[in-house]
C-alpha cells in the first residue's frame, strides 16, 4: 500500500521492543512513547515543502532553505494519543493542538464522538493524528471522518503498532490519508487487542491497568 510507511529505524525498533515488555513501568513507557513519537516525526515531516531564502552567515552571504509555510496541527485521539504529542512538539514546537474524543457504542460497535476541539484554520493545515494503536480501525475512521467534516484536506496518522486488518480498512475508506507505523503486527484478537502488540496503551501510559 503506497500510503503506508513502516518506520524501521533501529532506534525506533529498539525502543518499541522495550515498550512491548510487560515489565516496563508506566514512567519508562511514557518516556519511550515520547521518544518514538519524536523519532517518527522525522519521517512524517520528510516531504514538507521548502523555499529558498537569502541569509548571511558569519563568513558570507548564502542561500538556505526554510519551511514554506505549511502549518501543522497535531490531533491526538483521547486518551492514549496524548502520550505521543510531546514527542511531536519537541520537533514541531509551533504546531497547534486539537483533541478528538471517541468511544465505541457497544451495540452498534460504531465510534461515537464525545469531544472535538480543533484549530479554527484546520482546513489550511497538515493534520497529524496521533494514536498509539490502530487495531480494528473504528476509532481512526471516526476521527478521519470528523476531521474531513471540519474541512481538513491533508491528513496523516502516526501509530506505534497496527493490526493489518485495521490498516486495510482505513486505507480503503481513506486512500488519501498517509499512515506511519513503527510496526504492523500479526492481527487483532477477539477482544480487539493487537497481537503481539503492547497491551492497552492508555492504561500503560497513565498507570491505570
Amino acid at each position: 500500500m503506497n500510503n503506508v510507511t513502516v518506520v524501521s529505524h533501529p532506534l525506533i525498533q529498539h525502543k518499541l521492543t522495550m515498550l512491548r515488555d510487560k515489565n516496563t513501568s508506566s514512567k519508562d513507557f511514557r518516556e519511550l512513547v515520547r521518544e518514538i513519537a519524536m523519532l517518527m516525526a522525522y519521517e512524517v515531516t520528510r516531504n514538507l515543502p521548502l523555499e529558498d531564502v537569502d541569509i548571511e552567515t558569519p563568513i558570507c552571504k548564502a542561500k538556505g532553505k526554510v519551511l514554506s509555510g505549511e502549518d501543522i496541527a497535531i490531533v491526538p485521539i483521547l486518551r492514549a494519543g496524548l502520550g505521543m504529542v510531546d514527542g511531536m512538539l519537541d520537533l514541531i514546537p509551533n504546531a497547534k493542538i486539537g483533541h478528538i474524543g471517541l468511544y465505541r457504542n457497544e451495540e452498534t460497535l460504531q465510534p461515537v464522538e464525545y469531544y472535538c476541539k480543533l484549530p479554527q484554520d484546520i482546513e489550511n493545515r497538515i493534520v497529524i493524528i496521533t494514536e498509539p494503536m490502530l487495531s480494528t480501525g473504528g476509532s481512526m475512521l471516526g476521527a478521519i471522518d470528523l476531521l474531513k467534516r471540519h474541512g481538513a484536506k491533508k491528513i496523516k496518522s502516526i501509530h506505534l503498532v497496527c493490526a493489518p486488518e485495521g490498516v486495510e480498512i482505513v486505507t480503503k475508506a481513506h486512500p488519501d490519508v498517509e499512515i506511519y507505523a513503527a510496526s504492523i503486527d500479526e492481527k487483532y484478537n477477539d477482544i480487539g487487542y493487537i497481537v503481539p502488540g503492547l497491551g492497552d496503551a492508555g492504561d500503560r501510559l497513565f498507570g491505570t491497568k
